[in-house]
């Protein structure tokens, strides 16, 4: 394990791949607004996309407040390409139909609860305060994407049949979750950083029982294994999505609210 010394540019790189996780899911889940399967719906992934947003906000401000270069959060959310984004792979998948996006929440809500209720110790007070407020919406987000799971996986036949494909799809994403690379070494190590091994102890546990109480069966995804996310190596559709989600911004340049 490394034992180099902690610096505020390994700070805001932890920060930037937590914070481009939210902000590519909460334009993911933006995408649902005025199309979900029933009103109420439009509401629910609209509001946890904007708690997404917001946690994105607050973990690319610290982003340019430690890195020194001057960048705003609206320069890290739209004057990147995909290459320099670190997001999970996870989070950039199209919705497909409302079961991938049920089973996208419950893998990474699931992993959010253990990972923000962590970090909520961190040794760096703004992580440590962030992960305060997160966890708390992450929590809604969780018990959301159970309801769903027990209520498609347990349903119809077409929708078990649905939450099964969506499980076969989604399911390699998840070890992506719990990669250790050097820098999460050092940061962990420094108490900044949530261990994957333990956040992986209460994920799989807590995933797995309600994939049981929802009568869906862990898939056998072989050795496919998609990542690269964190090194910004990303799949095409993350640069279908950004040029989305980037053109205003990009065709003014300057533009403020």
């Amino acid at each position: 394990m490394s034992t180099g010394l902690v610096t505020p540019d390994d700070v805001a790189e932890y920060a930037l791949r937590l914070g481009d996780d939210a902000l590519i899911l909460a334009q993911r889940l933006a995408e649902w607004s005025a199309s979900a399967p029933e009103i109420e719906e439009d509401i629910a992934l609209t509001n946890i996309a904007l708690d997404a947003l917001g946690q994105a906000r607050n973990l690319l401000t610290i982003v340019g407040e430690r890195e020194g270069l001057g960048r705003t959060e609206d320069d890290l959310a739209f004057l990147r390409n995909e290459r320099e984004l670190r997001n999970l792979r996870l989070v950039e998948q199209p919705n497909g139909d409302f079961a991938h996006t049920i089973v996208r929440q419950l893998i990474l809500s699931t992993y959010q609860l253990s990972l923000y209720a962590e970090l909520t110790a961190s040794s760096d007070e703004d992580i440590a305060a962030i992960a305060a407020k997160a966890v708390k919406e992450v929590t809604y987000h969780h018990d959301h994407a159970v309801k769903w799971t027990l209520r498609l996986g347990d349903g119809t036949a077409e929708s078990h049949q649905r939450m099964r494909a969506a499980l076969t799809d989604l399911w390699p994403y998840h070890y992506e979750l719990f990669e250790l690379d050097e820098l999460i070494e050092r940061l962990v190590a420094a108490g900044i950083a949530a261990d994957p091994a333990v956040l992986r102890s209460t994920w799989e546990p807590r995933i797995k029982s309600v994939l049981e109480q929802a009568t869906l069966p862990v898939p056998d995804v072989g050795t496919r294994r998609p990542t690269g996310g964190r090194r910004g190596e990303h799949s095409e559709c993350l640069g279908l999505l950004l040029a989305e989600m980037q053109w205003l911004h990009r065709s003014e340049p300057g533009v403020v609210w």
